[in-house]
């Protein structure tokens, strides 16, 4: 693994989590620091008890509080969520300034865009923010053409059949 790319995961068909978590685990081996900050997704209990036993070598967040997926929420709900995923973005830019890890995985960061929970120019903030020596991975349904720009490989998951 080169030093500092910006990798995308992004498509309709399951796996980007999968493939961005394998590639996690595999930085974890090399004794590097990993963060995971999920969005969007509500929050399984079963699915956040197993990710979590991966700790300390990599750590998890979420700062959403409803069980829903955002998809699935009244638009009142979505304005609250909203608030927490910002602070779920938020800490993710203070991660990359602090250099708190090697690889930062932001999983469903492309929906918060789709969502227009966060706009471009945070994005941008947020990719300004990130040193060299950071990794940064994004997964999400939908490409960014703003985010492509950036990327440094992009892999499109869609399911053949």
């Amino acid at each position: 693994m080169s030093k500092g790319n910006v990798l995308i995961f992004y498509g309709e068909g399951k796996g980007k989590t999968s493939s961005a978590l394998g590639y996690g685990i595999r930085a974890a081996s090399q004794g590097r620091n990993v963060i995971v900050i999920q969005f969007l997704k509500g929050k399984s209990k079963d699915e956040i008890s197993f990710i979590r036993r991966l700790e300390p070598e990599i750590r998890f967040f979420r700062f959403e509080k409803l069980q829903e997926n955002f998809e699935a929420l009244s638009e009142e709900e979505k304005q609250e969520e909203a608030m927490n995923i910002k602070n779920g973005f938020n800490f993710a830019k203070k991660v990359l300034v602090t250099g708190e890890c090697n690889v930062l995985i932001l999983d469903e960061f492309l929906g918060l865009l789709d969502n227009q929970v966060i706009s471009h120019e945070e994005l941008l903030a947020l990719l300004n923010a990130k040193s060299e020596d950071t990794e940064l991975i994004f997964t999400g349904r939908n490409m960014d053409a703003d985010l492509r720009q950036h990327a440094d490989e992009v892999y499109h998951i869609e399911a053949e059949t």
